[in-house]
């Protein structure tokens, strides 16, 4: 079975030196014009990268991602609106 993952986005100085990231996880993403990295890592022991990734110089900020926690199942419980609409 597939370990557990969680996404991080990680705000960076230097795009270079962001390529040393990839001991923490597997990179998913690089954003040249915005400076930030994409990169998902084991949920088990992502506490501990996260705080080694704090500790290094290159790094403004890293945020977590919620795309885990976002519903992706969908009802249509509601009737379309948009028939009510035409004219």
């Amino acid at each position: 079975m597939l370990p557990e993952r969680t996404g991080y986005i990680v705000w960076v100085n230097d795009l270079k030196a962001a390529r040393s990231l990839e001991r923490f996880g597997s990179i998913h993403y690089m954003s040249r014009k915005l400076h930030y990295v994409v990169m998902y890592m084991n949920a088990e022991r992502s506490e501990e990268a996260v705080k080694q990734m704090g500790k290094l110089a290159y790094v403004r900020k890293i945020e977590r991602s919620y795309r885990n926690e976002i519903k992706t199942e969908y009802t249509k419980d509601e009737e379309e609106k948009s028939k009510f609409y035409n004219m």
